[in-house]
């Protein structure tokens, strides 16, 4: 079966929710300097800045999915979208902190519903045959998407600073440019159908079946009877709780993957990296060029790690990865602590970006997704999403509180001392899920 146009646009429309995600998670990077100068920020303040949007990212990821049951995945991203212009918009607008918070919390809950509803949608209007690597679109946009970020920041920082003049409001673009994009988006998704799946839970068969006929799936009424099927064992599947003996190994392995992917210090890293640069000695242009150099390789490493991860196998990944996130990370500490060889920081960190792309960020996602059985496996990757975010949004806050402690090192000291930890944990307790069926990977955990 090859792919039709019309599935193709719907995928690359449905996957933009992600481009938007990593553009505007990481676009706070370049302006963090001028926000604590424009604002007089504290590092407590400056931490709230980053942090606001992570907290909206929690409540949006917890509470789209239920919006997105009654009204459908492509009426809530629409929503999305809205609040992603809204934001965008806002926060160059900002007349004072407070309003600038109040917008950076609206982007956040767009960005924790479209992070759920849109690798949804996809996977609800992609056939089976293609549903992994159309998914996969969506977690490669993030990736774009942080990168372009970076690209947006140091070339409208070289704009100002080639006109200073107006210098001052060089964060009012570097924040707002993301409405363009958001605009974009809400446009495109009114080119797009509901999903057949949700059509059919409203019980509009014929609709869904005309809208799987549009996406070129082959066999439509096999595939209506299938979903109409899993429909049913999910309805079925409502009341199982999660926290039970059986499922303890599962909820524990969820947990301490999402919390290693962001003890790696990631976020921290990608949130703060233009300050991370500056603390170095490297100036506000340099700064930004080197950003969009750590961008570039998260993109080529995730590529590479997609590519690996079925070859490998998921342990071997992350057991690969953590070494190599933990010599780079404790080589950034070395930097810091020594205040030399500065000029090895862009090729310390891309290091680490490398190792955490190919390995943890390659390898969370798809994991969480097998090791919970079918009954619960919703509600488990809730829990490791919810995690993950949590985690995300404590270590954001927190940074630029500890970042000057032994010169700047401690902090790289600890995300390396959490890799090594993660190597030994993966090592001894973490099951190879590569080559099982979901049964036989419940048999080895024991699962009934």
């Amino acid at each position: 079966m090859a792919l039709n146009g019309y599935l193709m646009r719907s995928t690359v429309v449905g996957a933009l929710g992600g481009l938007l995600f990593g553009f505007d998670t990481a676009v706070i990077a370049g302006t963090t300097s001028q926000l604590s100068m424009v604002y007089s920020l504290s590092e407590k303040e400056l931490g709230v800045t980053v942090a606001i949007a992570l907290v909206g990212t929690v409540l949006g990821a917890m509470f789209s999915g239920v919006l997105g049951q009654r009204l459908g995945g492509r009426e809530t991203l629409r929503i999305m979208a809205v609040l992603y212009v809204i934001s965008a918009l806002g926060c160059g607008f900002a007349l004072n902190w407070p309003m600038l918070l109040a917008f950076r919390f609206i982007g956040g809950l767009g960005i924790g519903g479209s992070s759920v509803l849109g690798p949804v949608y996809i996977a609800e209007i992609a056939p089976a045959k293609w549903r992994g690597r159309l998914v996969g679109v969506f977690q490669l946009n993030i990736v774009i998407g942080i990168l372009l970020a970076y690209l947006s920041n140091s070339v409208i920082a070289a704009h100002f600073i080639a006109h200073p003049e107006n210098s001052a409001d060089a964060w009012r673009w570097q924040l707002g440019i993301a409405a363009l994009p958001a605009a974009m988006f809400l446009v495109l998704l009114y080119t797009i159908p509901r999903s057949s799946r949700w059509l059919v839970t409203r019980n509009r068969i014929d609709e869904a079946r005309q809208v799987l006929q549009m996406m070129g799936t082959p066999n439509t009424e096999a595939e209506l009877k299938e979903i109409q099927d899993s429909i049913h064992f999910e309805k079925s599947a409502l009341h199982e709780a999660l926290f039970q003996r059986k499922y303890m190994k599962p909820v524990i392995l969820a947990i301490i993957i999402a919390l290693f992917n962001q003890l790696s210090g990631i976020n921290a890293i990608l949130y703060y990296v233009n300050d991370i640069f500056m603390k170095a000695g490297f100036s506000t242009a340099t700064a930004g060029r080197s950003a969009v150099y750590v961008g570039a390789v998260n993109l080529v490493f995730t590529i590479i790690g997609m590519s690996l991860i079925d070859r490998l196998g998921r342990k071997t990944l992350l057991l690969i990865g953590a070494i190599g996130m933990a010599i780079a990370l404790a080589g950034v500490g070395v930097i810091f602590a020594t205040q030399a060889h500065q000029d090895l920081l862009v090729w310390m960190l891309m290091g680490f970006i490398a190792a955490f792309a190919v390995s943890q960020g390659a390898v969370v996602w798809v994991y969480l997704s097998e090791i919970f059985p079918n009954r619960v496996r919703a509600k488990g990757q809730s829990l490791g999403s919810l995690t993950h975010w949590l985690a995300n949004a404590v270590i954001a806050y927190s940074f630029p509180q500890v970042r000057g402690l032994g010169g700047g090192a401690w902090p790289f000291y600890f995300f390396a001392a959490m890799m090594l930890l993660q190597f030994v944990t993966v090592a001894t307790i973490f099951p190879e899920t590569k080559g099982l069926s979901l049964e036989e990977l419940q048999r080895k955990m024991n699962i009934a």
